[in-house]
């Protein structure tokens, strides 16, 4: 492309790519999350009524974390394809593989109808959405990224991680929905399904939306020129991208369990540790969300223009100050809780330079791979390991995820500091420090 492609406005088939990708990311997100929603109620309607609760539960969440061990597999078989078949074909494959096992699970018999065979079904679809996203998310930020001209590319990969976090947050409203308007054992009896019916729904009409996408004009290229990998593109990147898989899995790790202990946990841990009503914590949660959303696009924006590495600088500095500020208001002065929480939501939005950095860090011919390798195998062990890590540091501290959001802050900042200070001497550097 010439350099005036690079640096042109985006344009309405941009907003258009844009708009599909973030809406899929986002109904994708959701069809993953809501599961966690109703643990309560499938844990009742898939095993035996007569175990005891803590294995109930142990057994409903271990169906849950299946999913999130499916995901390296599935995103490096779809990223093997997006390296050597195209990126668009597996960017829709991935919204079918999510779809069609959610619309699934909200049409499965119970163990009161089928036995044994019920949870095992709900595992095998779980797997199977697993696998979807793992290929979702990598999938999505190189795609979109590709499309867009150069100098928008920041702004691209943060906007498409708002859109992901949006589908949290659209899990999160529908489940308070059918919480609010149905009773208990309605909830049981039909409600616990509508949440999957409606993904699995939404889920194939994105996937035909996206029908009207293009392959992207960088695989187009390669294709043309005849520069696709010739060997096993994940083989290119363990042996030849050490570094860049490194650093993608670093800032991975801050991403995962920001969004972990920030978002996903912080409502629980408020209630136990320190006494705030569900309602409360649920409804700030509501709001921070709302904010690493804008955070998200904020931080793409400011990548295009001060660079990759000077955003994660200030935005781990922000992070770091606003996350510790939060846990201790929680403990100390509640009565602030719905600031304290916007504010560290919209710092946390600091993680949308995350996948910049990664789609810069890998070639065109390996890149779906690199990331899908990266991010996926991290999300894996940090996105698994850090409600156990936390819940032992809370025995030493009940600041404990304070202190670990702290800490991951500062690792964001060296690798902020390493990757600008290194810019001009190596290739990946160059390519995400700042201009």
């Amino acid at each position: 492309m010439m350099p005036a492609e690079h640096a042109r406005r985006l344009n309405r088939q941009d907003y258009k790519t844009l708009s599909l990708a973030a809406l899929g990311g986002a109904l994708e997100f959701y069809d993953f999350i809501i599961f966690v929603f109703f643990a309560a109620a499938i844990g009742q309607l898939f095993f035996p009524a007569d175990i005891p609760e803590w294995l109930r539960q142990l057994q409903t969440f271990g169906i849950f974390a299946a999913g999130y061990l499916a995901r390296p597999l599935g995103g490096l078989i779809m990223a093997h394809f997006g390296d050597s078949q195209g990126r668009k074909k597996m960017f829709s494959l991935s919204i079918l593989l999510m779809a069609l096992p959610t619309l699934a699970m909200g049409l499965l018999p119970t163990y009161a109808s089928v036995g044994i065979a019920a949870p095992i079904l709900l595992l095998l679809l779980r797997v199977l959405q697993g696998a979807a996203i793992g290929g979702e998310v990598p999938g999505a930020w190189v795609f979109v990224a590709e499309h867009v001209p150069e100098n928008r590319v920041g702004f691209a990969c943060g906007t498409l991680t708002s859109g992901l976090t949006f589908g949290i947050l659209l899990g999160s409203l529908v489940a308070t929905l059918i919480a609010t308007t149905l009773s208990a054992q309605a909830v049981l009896d039909i409600g616990w399904r509508i949440p999957f019916l409606l993904g699995g729904g939404f889920g194939l009409l994105a996937m035909y939306l996206r029908r009207w996408l293009h392959e992207t004009p960088v695989f187009t290229q390669m294709k043309q020129r005849k520069a696709l990998s010739d060997e096993l593109p994940l083989k290119t990147v363990v042996l030849r991208h050490k570094q860049a898989v490194v650093v993608s899995m670093l800032l991975t790790w801050l991403l995962s369990a920001g969004i972990v202990v920030v978002l996903l946990m912080a409502p629980a841990l408020l209630q136990k540790l320190h006494g705030l009503p569900a309602a409360m914590t649920l409804q700030a949660n509501s709001l921070a969300t709302v904010m690493l959303i804008i955070g998200c696009i904020i931080a793409g924006a400011l990548v295009d223009r001060i660079g990759a590495s000077t955003t994660l600088i200030i935005g781990s500095l922000l992070l770091a100050m606003s996350s510790w500020a939060f846990f201790h208001i929680a403990a100390q002065a509640p009565a602030w809780l719905f600031i304290a929480y916007a504010i560290a939501g919209l710092c946390l939005g600091a993680v949308g330079v995350v996948p910049f950095i990664m789609v810069r860090a890998f070639p065109p011919e390996v890149r779906f791979s690199g990331i899908s390798f990266s991010y996926n195998v991290a999300y894996a062990i940090f996105g698994g390991l850090t409600p156990i890590a936390l819940t032992l540091m809370l025995k030493l501290s009940p600041m404990a995820p304070a202190w670990y959001v702290l800490a991951l802050a500062v690792m964001g900042l060296l690798v902020g500091c390493w990757l600008r200070g290194e810019g001009a001497k190596q290739t990946l550097l160059q390519q995400v420090s700042q201009q």
